[in-house]
């Protein structure tokens, strides 16, 4: 099994996943070592802090600045963790609403908090859009 799917699982929660587009990347063979390839770009899953720091060298975007700016607006982040759907999109049909990063996180259950993070697992991902927009969404790892 791999490390994505393990993440995506809610198997590795000390782990940060990351996907980054194609056209994002300058030098996709240096990732080779590192990152499963997928459709349209790369995924990788890192320790934490590890993680955290590589995304931030990768796209020069603070991965926890990023969390505080996207929580705010709610978008559709594919349950892959390789694109989502810009929320603007269909406001703005004439730019790029490719998905150029996606930075996601799993927090453990806690059924005191209740709601979502009762039920499990939950992934918090947060995307960038070719379009400048930023989004977040969050569901129970495995669903």
């Amino acid at each position: 099994m791999s490390k994505h799917t393990e993440f995506l699982a809610g198997e590795r929660p000390d782990d940060v996943l990351f996907f980054l587009h194609e056209d994002a990347v300058s030098n996709p063979g240096a990732l080779a070592d590192y990152a499963d390839a997928v459709e349209d770009g790369h995924v990788l899953v890192l320790p934490g802090d590890d993680g955290r720091s590589a995304f931030q060298s990768a796209t020069g975007i603070d991965p926890m600045a990023l969390a505080r700016e996207a929580m705010d607006t709610d978008g559709t982040v594919h349950d892959d963790l390789t694109g989502a759907d810009c929320p603007v999109a269909e406001e703005e049909p004439e730019e790029d609403h490719t998905t150029r990063f996606v930075f996601a996180f799993a927090e453990e259950q806690n059924e005191d908090v209740g709601g979502l993070y009762a039920e499990g697992d939950v992934i918090h991902a947060y995307a960038v859009c070719a379009c400048g927009e930023r989004y977040s969404d969050k569901w129970v790892a495995g669903q």
